[in-house]
């Protein structure tokens, strides 16, 4: 059984305070995980002691990075590599976010090395895929998600691939108010899926983890989640309130 996940991205917001605040109001709401089903908080990288030490003991919640370096050390002032943050608990980082594909110009090689440094240390890359409006209105949207996974997975083993979680984001719809309707959201993941099973086979693409990331709240989650293709939520701002991402963990299959 794929796992199902509510991944929570925090991007560059709260204070110290704020970010305490809102973990302990998470942990006392209502909402439960079952074996399959994992919550993910990638917060500031500042935050990741605080946010390890609030979720100590809890089953199938982690703590996750917004980003790494390819490398694993060296002179580069600010940066932090994969393995930094597996010294410090961490077990997921995203890569290739659409804010860090646009404003920090990341490529596809260049994730393609972020992937590897990832799955060096044994942790699990949460890799962003996806596209801007123009290429939607375009209809050329799967030739384009596509071609961002070949050039930055498709080196990867059968076994490797496996260990890969991808989060679909319409840029289209993050932060806009827009969002993909449940029938778009279900199309383009299985169209995801389709492609994993071309390269390797439909037994290896079933075992991987799919996620929505626009614009998912506790609304319309439940909803997107009930897609036989969609497996969860990279969810950006309503994460940042305790009871709309309690909703949404709630509403995972």
């Amino acid at each position: 059984m794929r796992k199902q996940i509510a991944a929570a991205n925090w991007k560059m917001n709260l204070s110290q305070n704020e970010a305490e605040t809102l973990l302990d109001q998470l942990l006392a709401t209502e909402h439960s995980l079952s074996a399959n089903q994992e919550a993910i908080f990638a917060v500031p990288a500042i935050y990741i002691p605080l946010a390890t030490q609030k979720l100590v003991g809890k089953t199938n919640v982690y703590v996750a990075a917004q980003n790494c370096h390819q490398k694993d050390n060296g002179a580069y002032t600010g940066e932090i590599s994969a393995s930094m943050f597996a010294s410090v608990g961490v077990k997921h980082i995203v890569l290739g976010h659409s804010e860090r594909r646009e404003y920090f110009a990341e490529s596809d090689a260049l994730l393609a090395e972020k992937v590897n440094a990832v799955l060096a240390i044994a942790s699990t890359p949460i890799f962003c895929c996806g596209e801007p409006l123009a290429i939607r209105e375009a209809g050329t949207q799967n030739t384009f998600v596509e071609a961002q996974l070949k050039n930055s997975l498709f080196h990867l083993t059968a076994e490797q691939i496996t260990k890969v979680v991808i989060a679909y984001e319409p840029i289209w719809a993050i932060g806009t108010g827009k969002t993909a309707s449940s029938e778009q959201a279900q199309e383009i993941h299985a169209y995801i899926r389709s492609v994993f099973a071309s390269q390797y086979g439909q037994s290896i693409a079933n075992q991987i983890s799919i996620l929505y990331g626009g614009s998912v709240k506790a609304a319309n989650a439940k909803e997107i989640f009930s897609q036989p293709d969609v497996d969860g939520g990279l969810v950006g701002g309503a994460s940042l309130v305790a009871t709309e991402f309690a909703a949404i963990i709630n509403a995972l299959k």
